[in-house]
């Protein structure tokens, strides 16, 4: 029998995850547009884009953990002034950015909850820790346009009857890890930003990509939790993402390759290019290059 437990697991899980940190240095000079509590009060995503540009060197200068401690208006507005960048290839370590919900509780655990009647009591422990040991990162496979998910310890998943037959494995950083719950990678439009396209990471018809495996994936697409992820670049090697289950907004995540990072942030700093896989809207996105 699937426990609430595991299945609050999984949703975590499927959503994000954690991983190591980015170099520690001076925290980014990035404006935001006032608001208040009013959802009228919100400034159009636009006169943001317009009048806060960010710079590159500035851009340079965020980590996972100054992103945790943004609340989630400001994550929306730093997402909207990003552009999708090129869709990755490779392997990524991620972070969960959970928002909190109107009742107090993870807003994650309210929507998975009206899956089903699916009640997530969790006995104390927090989502976070629950995501973290499960999931470790996304292997992006570029050219095929799919991706999987990385879990390294199966024991939570086995031990509520969610797994059948033996997983894939790859190596990682010197590390073993299942790959589960395959996705479509496309570009298409923002559920946040709709002047920009997003890379989507898509689960609804995660059957239909080879080597899917129906217990545990079926959790992840139309037949289970539904979920549909975006993301858009923030510098070479280091995405922000958003987190959807069945079209609603359920948590932030950040995608890092620290190998990625390291070898493009200088060009980037100074040019401010990066080729763009998907449409970058009629509005021009002004950031602001460190030239020479």
């Amino acid at each position: 029998m699937k426990t609430p437990a595991a299945l609050a697991a999984l949703a975590i899980a499927l959503l994000a995850g954690c991983s190591g940190k980015t170099p520690e240095g001076a925290a980014p000079a990035i404006a935001f547009a006032p608001w208040d509590k009013a959802y009228a009060s919100k400034p159009d995503f636009a006169q943001v884009d317009h009048q806060l540009p960010i710079a590159t060197v500035e851009l340079a200068k965020v980590t996972p953990d100054w992103l945790a401690g943004l609340d989630q208006e400001q994550l929306d507005q730093l997402y909207a002034r990003l552009s999708a960048g090129p869709i990755p290839d490779g392997a990524f370590d991620g972070r969960i950015l959970l928002p909190r919900g109107g009742s107090g509780k993870f807003r994650a655990a309210e929507i998975v909850g009206g899956f089903g009647g699916l009640a997530l009591h969790l006995k104390g422990l927090a989502l976070e820790e629950v995501g973290e040991s499960l999931w470790r990162g996304k292997v992006f496979y570029r050219n095929e346009r799919i991706l999987r998910n990385r879990i390294e310890d199966l024991a939570v998943l086995k031990q509520a009857g969610l797994v059948k037959g033996e997983p894939a494995k790859m190596d990682f950083e010197g590390k073993q890890t299942w790959l589960l719950f395959p996705a479509k990678l496309y570009c298409g439009q923002s559920l946040l930003d709709a002047r920009r396209e997003s890379i989507v990471i898509d689960y609804f018809f995660t059957d239909e990509i080879p080597g899917y495996q129906e217990e545990p994936d079926f959790l992840a697409g139309r037949r289970g939790l539904r979920v549909r992820d975006e993301i858009r670049m923030v510098r070479p090697g280091l995405y922000l993402g958003r987190a959807y289950l069945d079209k609603v907004f359920a948590l932030n995540f950040v995608l890092h390759n620290k190998a990625m990072d390291d070898a493009g942030r200088e060009a980037f700093v100074k040019t401010g290019q990066v080729q763009e896989d998907c449409w970058p809207g009629t509005q021009p996105r002004k950031l602001l290059a460190t030239a020479g």
